[in-house]
């Protein structure tokens, strides 16, 4: 075994230890470390699988030009090149960045650097403007700056946890296990779930509030408004530290709770939680701030915390949980179009003189620059000439994503640095650049509760991929500012963010690291997770706000007049409401976790949540096709019938792309509309109409190489020996086995098949040398085969594959459950009949199902329970 190294995981913002061990057979073990704060030794099913998508496969590893392999001397003269000429023509507001939270703060810091200091634009922007920009506008009126007051250890020591706008068990599954143990511990903890859609998160909840969607702010305002009737509000707290009371409690005396569709019993209910319970963390995420009032959502929480005197203090306190690794990192650097370094201000000239003075720069832009939405208008409309993408992936993760790749194609000049060349974004750049990924890359994140921590390099770079920093400093150095961008370490760049961090808080700004302006090479590798503030001027202290000393002129916080905005319901031609999310093994749009097969067992193509009542009168029946259309384009999704929905309301995910479903890619049908004071889009409310998609055939095929399916439909995942597909199309082949032939591009396979010439049926098998390469089911319905059965003879000399499931007397694991640990559905219910298993612990003693991330542990106690029911009722 190699040396084991301590990193961070590179999905969410839950920011967790782990540990990484490259194996002597170049496999790579991960465990969760114990001893960082953030998750203890937990991992979720995500993090528990980095080891198999750390690969090779697939990467890119050259610059391309045109398509075509070039030198990195040869790409980034151009690109330096082109960006110089577009500014000379054009003016520096030609061109643009748009940047990611997966990015390290590092890369972050001289992209930000180069673009405002040197090419004197603010036009960069970041994939953190769809995930968390309403909350730093919220944070930014109230506290004077994007100040998060809460941290991970209030959740344990918390009364009272709200979870609003959050699937925490899904998308933060490390913080939902440290809630998970904390109401185990103390069973007089309460929990309570805001959500209009019931969530795997509701499976700790003492009350699920399923409010109609965007009616936080009237839910909120009612709170804020019993708590002055009832005598709750902190008057000692609001008069020292607070400005705007009044005029937030008029405001919320204005709106009506009714706006929310909530029974008076649970409204009661929750109010009395709040009133008697004053250690009380307010949790909220996306649903909370992918909304086109996502500010007012966010400032509505913060009033009622303001005004009780519950923020800053142990137990108690507003918390946003970030969505990516390093968005927190991106907004302590200026990652915004509409932000400076260190949280300071673009509009405001002192701190303008502070940056551009500390960077010696030629140039500071003096207003905000295009928002992400705008952005890619503004490249629609031939405004911005000059385009490098970092890290993410806009062609298919933007709103209106179609008009989007438009814009793109239509760009005089694109680059993108990603670790792979065929994503959505990538297949459109005029230049892509090989860039390292998790495991190779070394620098620093910053995690939902200010904690930053490293994440370290121990693997070599694939091929002639860079990090990103060295990619931009490259740029930068052919452009002429060789002296500024001559950093050779991360480590140097880290030290000269720390040290403008210092110039910032002596503008009486939060954002104060200035404690590493003078940390060695060493000190930087060694680096120990760290919570911020660090300053090096005085004892750092964890809380903010704890005794007011909020960021604000007056050093008060501002409580804000907010008013719930009438209800935008959909119209006859677009009658259903869409809400998109993430689902509980994918992250974003699945370049990484993709690979890993295990990941790919639980939902393996894009779905459609859809109520039983919906679905009954548009015809829909499981496992069918629907289509969801509006002005923007359609999406095709396979149909999920289930209560867990509103009548009207339906839900969708967002991780699919062109490479995996290209008809499934649900953000053409989002629509572009903004927060006016975040610029975030509202991803929780677009209008679709919604109609079954009636192919003349549906398929299922497995394969040992990838595919090039060339139906209406189709959607791939990665399995242990290959790959599976869902296929449909509106036009049937003249011979099948013809078809899966060209198909599995094996012209000259050993077929076998079961044709049934009466209905569209075939099942059909190819082996080579006895070996079975690929099987294809096809049927007039969806096809119903075991999926894990069917891969699973890949590479096999198996003569039962068509049978489509296991021989009798053999195990069928069936559809995932745990992935983690790759246990199925039958396997869970055999044994909770055959070993009488009577809880979800003992199914995990028993299993292991649930042990490790805990994620699955709510469809456990739903198949437990549907498992106690049907022995009731015989």
């Amino acid at each position: 075994m190699s040396q084991t190294v301590c990193t961070t995981c590179p999905y969410c913002g839950t920011g967790c230890g782990v540990l990484a061990t490259p194996t002597e057979d170049g496999a790579l073990a991960v465990k969760g470390d114990p001893e960082h704060p953030a998750n203890f030794g937990r991992l979720c099913s995500k993090g528990s699988a980095l080891g198999e998508t750390v690969s090779n496969e697939g990467r890119l590893l050259t610059p391309l030009i045109d398509k075509e392999a070039a030198s990195w001397d040869s790409a980034l003269d151009l690109i330096a090149e082109r960006f110089r000429k577009t500014i000379a023509e054009h003016g520096p507001d030609a061109v643009a960045f748009y940047v990611s939270g997966q990015l390290l703060t590092e890369d972050y810091y001289v992209a930000n650097k180069l673009i405002k200091g040197y090419m004197g634009t603010a036009n960069i922007d970041t994939n953190s403007r769809l995930c968390m920009a309403s909350t730093v506008a919220g944070h930014k009126r109230a506290f004077g700056t994007d100040t998060v007051p809460g941290t991970y250890e209030d959740l344990e020591l918390a009364d009272l946890i709200i979870l609003t706008g959050s699937n925490l068990a899904w998308c933060h599954p490390v913080l939902y296990q440290r809630i998970a143990a904390a109401k185990a511990e103390r069973p007089e903890m309460k929990v309570v779930v805001v959500d209009p859609r019931r969530t795997a998160t509701c499976d700790i909840a003492d009350l699920h509030l399923s409010l109609r969607p965007g009616t936080d702010v009237a839910l909120f305002n009612h709170l804020l408004q019993k708590s002055y009737e009832q005598g709750v509000v902190d008057t000692s707290f609001v008069g020292q530290h607070v400005a705007g009371f009044d005029e937030a409690l008029d405001a919320a005396s204005g709106s009506s709770v009714e706006a929310t569709g909530l029974s008076a019993c649970d409204i009661e209910t929750f109010v009395k939680l709040w009133l008697t319970t004053e250690k009380t963390v307010t949790v909220f995420s996306q649903g909370v701030n992918q909304s086109d009032h996502g500010t007012d959502k966010v400032n509505a929480i913060l009033n009622c915390h303001l005004a009780t005197g519950r923020i800053g203090k142990a137990g108690m306190g507003p918390l946003s949980v970030t969505g990516q690794p390093n968005a927190m990192g991106g907004r302590e650097v200026g990652g915004l179009a509409n932000m400076l370094a260190a949280h300071l201000d673009i509009e405001n000239p002192d701190h303008r003189a502070v940056v551009q003075g500390f960077w010696q720069s030629p140039t500071l832009p003096e207003k905000a620059g295009l928002k992400a939405v705008d952005l890619f208008r503004a490249i629609g409309e031939g405004k911005v000439k000059a385009l490098w993408v970092m890290c993410t992936n806009p062609a298919v993760s933007m709103p209106d994503a179609k008009a989007v790749r438009a814009a793109i194609a239509g760009c005089d000049f694109v680059v993108v640095s990603d670790m792979f060349g065929d994503t959505d974004t990538a297949e459109l750049a005029d230049v892509v650049l090989p860039a390292t990924g998790w495991g190779e890359k070394d620098g620093t994140v910053t995690n939902s509760d200010r904690t930053i921590s490293r994440q370290r390099g121990f693997l070599p770079p694939a091929g002639e991929s860079r990090h990103d920093w060295q990619a931009i400093c490259g740029v930068a150095q052919r452009m002429g500012f060789a002296e500024a961008f001559n950093f050779e370490t991360p480590a140097q760049i880290f030290r000269e963010h720390a040290a403008l961090s210092g110039t910032a808080a002596a503008q009486g700004k939060d954002f104060d690291i200035s404690g590493f302006a003078d940390l060695s090479d060493a000190g930087y590798n060694a680096l120990q997770p760290t919570r911020w503030p660090y300053p090096a001027s005085k004892t750092p202290s964890d809380r903010m706000f704890e005794d007011g000393g909020f960021f604000t002129p007056t050093r008060r916080a501002n409580m804000l007049p907010v008013a719930q905005p009438a209800s935008q319901e959909p119209s006859k031609d677009a009658p259903f409401r869409l809400n998109t999310g993430r689902i509980r093994d994918q992250w974003h749009t699945m370049t990484r976790t993709a690979r890993a097969s295990r990941l790919n067992q639980h939902y393996g193509e894009p779905f459609l949540e859809i109520h039983p009542e919906d679905a009954l009168a548009l015809g829909l029946r499981a496992a069918d096709l629907a289509k969801l259309s509006n002005a923007h384009g359609q999406s095709i999704l396979r149909v999920l019938i289930t209560d867990r929905v509103a009548k009207g309301d339906v839900f969708a995910p967002i991780h699919w792309t062109a490479t995996t479903a290209p008809s499934g890619r649900i953000s053409d049908v989002v629509t572009p509309k903004t927060d006016p004071f975040s610029g975030q889009p509202d991803s929780k409310a677009a209008k679709v109409a919604i109609h079954p998609f009636a192919p003349k055939w549906y398929g299922f095929a497995v394969s040992q190489r990838e595919l090039q399916p060339n139906s209406d439909y189709w959607a791939k995942s990665r399995v242990e020996a290959g790959w599976q597909y869902e296929l449909a199309h509106q036009g049937t082949p003249e011979c099948w086995e013809r078809y899966a032939r060209a198909l599995f591009e094996a012209p000259d396979a050993e077929i076998s098949s079961v044709l049934d010439t009466s209905r569209v049926s075939a099942r059909i098998a190819l082996h080579k040398d006895g070996v079975l390469i690929g099987a294809l089911f096809v049927s007039d319905r969806p096809v119903s085969v075991s999926r894990g059965f069917a891969g699973s003879q890949l590479g096999t000399t198996s003569e039962t594959v068509l049978l489509g499931r296991p021989s009798a007397g053999q195990p069928d694991p069936g559809p995932t459950v745990c992935a983690c640990f790759s246990v199925g559905v039958n396997t869970i219910l055999s044994a909770i009949e055959t070993q009488n298993l009577m809880s979800v612990d003992i199914i995990g003693a028993a299993l292991l199902a649930g042990t490790n991330c805990g994620s699955c542990k709510p469809e456990l106690a739903a198949l437990l329970q549907s498992a106690q029911r049907s022995v009731a009722a015989e």
